[in-house]
């Protein structure tokens, strides 16, 4: 048996008991957790506001998809990893055999859907988790990288860092707005984009999380609402931001970002929506088509795209750890959860006492 904090009813507290251990697949592995990030996904997923046409989850079931740990046990198809590795995991896993995959994007693989610890089974909330095709998806960590600042990286650094410099193209000099500029998301954009050279503009509801993304980088901060705060950008950027990012996913920020920009700029969708948008929010497509706009999104990263990432924290380019707001124990993570409904978290909230 394993501790765990388990969803016995939609929307109400965890409870934390044991639960039987997991089971290790053939072509996976058991991983001794060490460190779990708290995800709006996982929100998401307990209140039941997931965006429309996403996954639900049925009780009991343990939620963690955001984790570092120890490998315990592999599979008798696993050929690159034992037990004592270091790892972390991509969030969006791939089987490694569809098309989309082969090509090289697992993170958005044809079957990922069915593979996602904490999200289509049981996930990392716990003291163990399995992990399937590990030989596609899991990641190395270097010794220097501690396991929460691993599992900071989660699904929203590696997402960040896969928009803004696979994606959006971020380079040295550019201006880059970023809604939503205090969560985890948010932190870890601020944090990027500066690292490539760019002028952060951090737009959020309060003076904690801006003071956090001036921490982290960002050159201007503004609380201004939605639509006021493009009208803001456009006038300090002298036309309008190269780059801007939506974090949350709320139809006011991904509109204000798009607002935000100037002639051929590159909005960077990173956030989900929320079920009463039912996966729908309206653009300005009119406005897009003769600024020539480009309308950009990130779900994750492929496990063998963390090397420069890796390497830019090696170097200290890039700090995950001043993206971590603080760490809790597995009897915390119901109160995390209710603050999220609110926007209350700032950063990323890191689970590293099972």
């Amino acid at each position: 048996m394993v501790r765990a904090a388990v969803i016995e009813e939609l929307a109400r507290p965890l409870v934390v008991h044991d639960v039987p251990e997991p089971l290790c697949p053939a072509d996976g592995a058991i991983v001794r957790v060490m460190a779990n990030g708290i995800c709006r996904t996982d929100w998401a997923l307990w209140s039941g506001n997931f965006w429309a046409g996403g996954p639900r989850i049925a009780a009991p079931f343990v939620l963690g998809h955001e984790f570092a740990g120890i490998i315990e046990e592999v599979g008798s198809e696993v050929r690159c990893w034992q037990a004592g590795d270091r790892v972390t995991f991509p969030m969006n896993p791939g089987d490694g055999m569809c098309g989309t995959c082969r090509a090289g994007h697992q993170h958005v693989c044809e079957q990922g859907g069915a593979l996602v610890p904490g999200v289509s089974y049981w996930g990392a909330f716990a003291e163990y988790v399995a992990v399937r095709f590990a030989d596609v998806n899991l990641v190395a960590l270097p010794e220097s990288l501690g396991f929460v600042a691993a599992a900071s990286l989660g699904c929203r650094y590696i997402a960040a860092f896969h928009g803004l410099v696979d994606q959006a193209r971020v380079r040295p000099g550019e201006w880059v707005a970023i809604y939503g500029a205090g969560g985890g998301m948010g932190l870890a954009a601020v944090q990027i984009a500066t690292a490539a050279g760019a002028n952060v503009i951090a737009v959020d509801i309060s003076d904690d999380k801006l003071a956090a993304a001036r921490r982290l980088g960002a050159v201007h901060t503004t609380k201004a609402p939605a639509p006021e705060a493009a009208y803001e950008i456009v006038e300090l950027t002298g036309g309008g931001a190269h780059v801007s990012v939506d974090a949350i996913g709320l139809a006011q920020t991904c509109q204000a970002s798009v607002h935000s920009l100037r002639p051929r700029g590159r909005h960077l969708q990173l956030g989900h929506t929320v079920a009463a948008d039912g996966g729908q929010i309206a653009v300005p497509i009119d406005l897009m088509l003769i600024k020539e706009l480009e309308f950009l999104s990130a779900f994750g990263m492929a496990a063998h795209q963390f090397g420069p990432m890796l390497a830019m924290i090696e170097s200290g380019r890039l700090n995950p750890d001043e993206v971590v707001s603080r760490t809790v124990g597995l009897n915390e993570v119901t109160s995390v959860l209710q603050s999220m409904e609110s926007f209350d978290t700032s950063g990323v909230v890191v689970i590293d006492r099972f």
